[in-house]
């Protein structure tokens, strides 16, 4: 993956101004927006994390992994609701993004679930996040840790 010096002034220059940074790939074709979080209650409970991944290139990409220091099991779920009301999450799998097109992950349908954490989500902190690809490209964003009952990045 090619270095971008300027990846990490961007980035302070987002946060300051409240907005998560951009992210970049090898092919610079998938970019993610408006990554949060909540804080979590200790470290004992699972977090959750929240974006859209665009895939700006020609070609479908699939979303194969993920990976942070901060939990040691993060994986994509699925929030469902059977006929009775009652929800529950599973595992997603991989995700394949057409060209052109946006995964949103947000509360209440797909999100990227944090499981084992290693250490408490403080508001205020940020987390790396890396998403693989099934073509080997990994885009890393920064993850702005919100307040407990924050509803997302704009408040």
């Amino acid at each position: 993956m090619k270095k971008r010096p300027y990846v990490k002034g961007l980035a302070v220059i987002f946060m300051l101004a409240g907005l998560s940074a951009p992210a970049f790939s090898g092919s610079e074709d998938v970019n993610v927006e408006n990554a949060w979080s909540r804080a979590s209650i200790g470290a004992s409970r699972p977090g959750a994390a929240y974006m859209i991944v665009r895939n700006t290139g020609e070609d479908a990409v699939t979303l194969t992994g993920l990976t942070t220091p901060l939990a040691m099991m993060p994986e994509i779920h699925e929030t469902k609701t059977n006929a009775d009301g009652v929800s529950s999450m599973t595992p997603a799998g991989e995700i394949t993004i057409e060209a052109g097109e946006s995964l949103a992950l947000e509360p209440g349908g797909l999100h990227v679930m944090l499981m084992n954490l290693q250490n408490p989500m403080t508001e205020g902190e940020t987390f790396p996040l890396t998403l693989t690809f099934s073509d080997g490209d990994e885009v890393t964003v920064d993850v702005p840790i919100l307040d407990i009952a924050a509803r997302g990045p704009e408040g």
